[in-house]
């Protein structure tokens, strides 16, 4: 099977409630006026994204660019139907696994080898292959006999590489990034890398959201640069980085 993402007309408002109307107005200035408005029943509506088209297919890796706020995490977010778009319409052909939270799932009574299990089952895991990967997640963890022990003994460090394992042992079919994972000491992040480069190799589609420009050139043959929710440029990597560049500079 060919994996496929198509994405035509999109777009996204997002409601705000239990907010006074005019303060948020003043506090959301600077999104312009195009992005804020009231729905029919006077809730505040941010337009998070506008009219977005795009098509992918096998093979493909999408850098995501555009300054902080631009829509970047949000349309991660669309593909991983998390939200559903307000208008227009989305198609995903393959089994895709989003990295946008790697610690979700994680029970802190539990152990670290029982988390293994329960956030396996979270990215769609079946229960054999939780057991043929266990051996090989807890030998990259490097947890050693914490793996045993209760996830509310582990260190903010100990419970990141413990999700980045479990998260990058998944097989997918398209793999949504939301920027690069912190995952230790230069040592481990080393590793990580690695593991990373892999997990990209093993998927048909990568989406990745990313300010690192070099990974951008290296990893990525489409790029997309969004500016307050739209598609500013969409195409070749270099020539969309390049101008992305150009208007930064100004």
């Amino acid at each position: 099977m060919q994996a496929e993402i198509k994405l035509e007309s999109v777009s996204l408002q997002l409601p705000i409630y239990d907010v006074a109307s005019q303060s948020l107005k003043k506090r959301l200035v600077s999104f312009g006026k195009e992005k804020i408005s009231d729905d029919q029943s006077g809730v505040i509506v941010v337009q998070a994204l506008s009219d977005i088209n795009l098509t992918l297919k096998s093979g493909d890796s999408l850098g995501l660019i555009g300054r902080n706020g631009a829509g970047k995490s949000t349309l991660l977010r669309v593909l991983a139907e998390i939200y559903a778009p307000t208008a227009g319409s989305i198609s995903i052909v393959g089994k895709s696994v989003p990295l946008l939270d790697i610690s979700l799932g994680l029970d802190d009574q539990s152990t670290g080898r029982q988390n293994i299990r329960l956030r396996g089952l979270l990215l769609g895991m079946t229960s054999q292959e939780i057991e043929e990967k266990t051996l090989e997640i807890v030998d990259f963890t490097e947890l050693d006999g914490y793996i045993d022990l209760p996830l509310r003994t582990y260190s903010a460090g100990m419970r990141v590489r413990l999700a980045f394992a479990i998260s990058t042992a998944v097989d997918a079919d398209i793999l949504l990034l939301d920027e690069v994972l912190g995952v230790g000491d230069a040592a481990f992040q080393a590793k990580a890398k690695k593991r990373l480069q892999e997990f990209h190799s093993r998927a048909q589609i990568v989406v990745h959201a990313i300010h690192d420009e070099k990974a951008i050139r290296d990893s990525c043959n489409k790029t997309l640069w969004l500016e307050n929710g739209s598609v500013k440029a969409f195409g070749d990597t270099s020539d969309v980085v390049t101008m992305y560049n150009s208007s930064t500079n100004i």
